[in-house]
């Protein structure tokens, strides 16, 4: 990650996690068995730690384990549990087939039924499913029985996933194959989270996420360069000075009637701590526009002429283009903004006016650009990358999200902001962040008309205060949802900037 994402949690993939894990043992200072009862122990204490009423009183384990060595874990995890007074059933799915796997069997010294000999109704309501069949390792679509089990586990118990629930792609979170798998109650992974718990369904069946450390931190340099996952920036808090410090945001919007994307997306900028913001429409559209503005400033704007001269002052220092803006405005005002040089957000209809003709955009666009699209405005500029996206997930590694929005960063020659749930930011040098409002992080409430109006301008806020555009792009998501999660139910767009000063102050401790 780039020096000024420095401090975000970093997401490893399956080959980084495993060149890490091979440097260690390389090393000679730690022993894959070692690492495998670490793992084990994690495991037991998030699930205490989730259910602290576990710790009083021994529970009731089923463990499914598979024959590598996230089967091996839930070895571990038996003999714990059994050591705590738990009554543990474990069913393997095969013998285990590797070293540590088969050394923690024997310290299990258990007996390992056959999982075709597990009788589920006979299993009370508050048992913990353990999955420690696959984790990381899953290249391939899950055995219906397999699934049928999971679905029946779900209806009886709990299910806590050993690295990752069975049947998600590690590398996409991806479902494999058609499975129609239920969530689990917690995932438990080890030293960094991976790709599939905060991309695709693998962000949504995780539950519960906790990160166990099993002293792999001296060899993560091993991994190379990660994502990150988005979050909070120390920039984000107002330094002392003079309002133009702070930058000037310009946004562009459309004709009478159609303003209040642009409204939004003005107010969440001004929010977010830009020192200005200038709403810049057209002149008929001024009186509407003033009526609903105060510390928004407003100028008339009527055409590229216009656009050219505005930006003749320096003190313009980042510009948002889309919301409510209308196709026809948009082809004529986005090539001049461009052609500015400025740090400029491109959303909407700065986006669908070039559907018919992407080169044209990705022609003029420069580094300091974010293009921010939602999955169909996606698939309009990158309807190759959209149809691999559609396509199903047969076999693992998988094409993901972040493939997706990589690939599409480094077509544009500029950053890419891939909404959803799981919104994926890339640069075209392949530097990338996640924002993930998944799981117990979800914020559904952003499922609302305008939201995305606001993310605009949260993102050109940040511009207009000097960030990159991926550090502006991924901080700005994580705040987005942040606010989403502090207003909670009954969320419309025009609360979100409204929160904002809330979730910064938390920031300020």
């Amino acid at each position: 990650m780039s020096d000024d994402m420095a401090g975000w949690p970093e997401i490893l993939t399956t080959r980084q996690m495993r060149a890490v894990e091979d440097t260690a043992i390389g090393s000679g200072s730690v022993s894959g068995l070692a690492l495998m009862r670490r793992a084990g122990a994690g495991v037991v204490a998030a699930l205490l730690a989730q259910w602290p009423a576990l710790a009083m009183r021994p529970g009731q384990a089923v463990i499914l384990c598979g024959p590598g060595n996230n089967g091996g874990d839930g070895y571990v995890v038996a003999r714990l549990l059994a050591l705590r007074g738990w009554r543990v059933r474990l069913a393997a799915l095969a013998p285990p087939a590797t070293p540590d796997a088969r050394a923690a069997a024997a310290e299990w010294g258990g007996e390992a039924l056959p999982l075709e000999a597990l009788e589920t109704a006979e299993l009370g309501p508050d048992v913990l499913w353990l999955d420690a069949l696959f984790g990381t390792g899953l290249q391939r679509a899950l055995a219906p029985e397999i699934a049928a089990l999971l679905r029946a586990a779900a209806r009886g118990g709990r299910i806590v996933a050993v690295d990752i629930l069975s049947g998600i792609c590690a590398d996409s979170g991806r479902m494999l194959g058609d499975a129609d798998l239920p969530p689990a109650a917690l995932t438990v992974s080890f030293h960094r989270a991976k790709l599939g718990h905060v991309l695709d369904r693998g962000g949504m069946l995780a539950g519960r996420l906790r990160i166990a450390d099993i002293g792999l931190g001296p060899w993560q340099d091993r991994a190379g360069p990660c994502a990150g996952l988005a979050g909070p920036l120390p920039g984000l808090l107002k330094r002392a000075g003079h309002k133009y410090d702070h930058g000037h945001a310009l946004v562009l919007g459309g004709g009478p009637g159609h303003g209040g994307a642009a409204r939004l997306s003005a107010r969440a900028a001004l929010r977010v701590g830009a020192g200005l913001v200038t709403l810049a429409c057209p002149p008929e559209a001024l009186a509407e526009n003033a009526a609903r503005l105060d510390a928004v400033m407003l100028t008339p704007l009527a055409d590229a002429a216009g656009l050219r001269a505005l930006l003749r002052d320096a003190r313009l220092s980042a510009v948002a283009l889309g919301p409510g803006l209308g196709l026809e405005r948009a082809r004529a005002l986005v090539p001049e903004a461009l052609g500015s040089g400025r740090a400029a957000v491109l959303d909407a209809d700065a986006l669908t006016a070039f559907a018919d003709r992407p080169e044209a955009l990705f022609a003029a666009l420069h580094p300091r650009v974010l293009l921010t699209p939602h999955g169909g405005e996606f698939a309009r500029l990158f309807p190759d990358l959209a149809a691999r996206l559609a396509a199903p997930a047969e076999a693992g590694p998988a094409f993901s999200r972040l493939d997706a929005a990589r690939l599409a960063a480094a077509r544009a020659g500029c950053a890419v902001l891939l909404k959803g749930p799981d919104t994926v930011v890339a640069a075209p040098d392949g530097t990338a962040c996640i924002a993930a409002a998944l799981g117990a992080d979800a914020a559904p409430w952003l499922a609302t008309a305008g939201a995305g109006d606001v993310l605009t301008g949260i993102v050109a806020g940040l511009l207009a205060r000097g960030l990159a555009p991926l550090a502006a792009a991924g901080a700005g998501a994580w705040l987005h949802a942040e606010a989403a999660r502090d207003f909670g139910p009954g969320l419309i767009a025009e609360d979100l900037p409204e929160r904002l000063p809330a979730v910064l102050r938390r920031l300020a401790g």
